[in-house]
């Protein structure tokens, strides 16, 4: 029986480690999380911010997830919109999914990812 999600992992290219903390720690605000030394070899690079694990792993003919993506639950997600675009982010609106406010981001490696919250929130 499944219980729980226990992570989503996005593909990023060779070397690109730094450019990644850059991003998801610096302007999305997650917290980095020493891979397992036996993974740690592979390169890439996890992340966590509350319940949310998000692992990022190294791809040899990396090609970006662009209609795949997580959606990530945030809170005061106009301010968190701001944060985003103050650090260099582009952000995109999407009104398309009734009861919620969400946008739309991509990585430095053009992987997609949705952040929503609830209007009733």
């Amino acid at each position: 029986m499944i219980t729980a999600l226990d992570h989503v992992q996005l593909a990023a290219p060779p070397g690109s480690e730094d450019t990644l903390r850059g991003y998801y720690r610096d302007v999305l605000g997650m917290t980095e999380i020493p891979k397992p030394p036996a993974l740690a070899a592979r390169g890439g690079c996890w992340f966590t911010a509350g319940t949310v694990h998000l692992h990022i792993g190294v791809e040899q003919d990396f090609t970006p997830a662009r209609k795949a993506h997580p959606g990530l639950r945030v809170t005061a997600i106009h301010a968190y919109a701001r944060r985003l675009t103050e650090r260099g982010a582009t952000v995109t609106w999407d009104d398309n999914l009734p009861g919620h406010h969400r946008f739309y981001a991509h990585d430095p490696y053009g992987n997609r990812i949705e952040f929503l919250e609830p209007i009733d929130a």
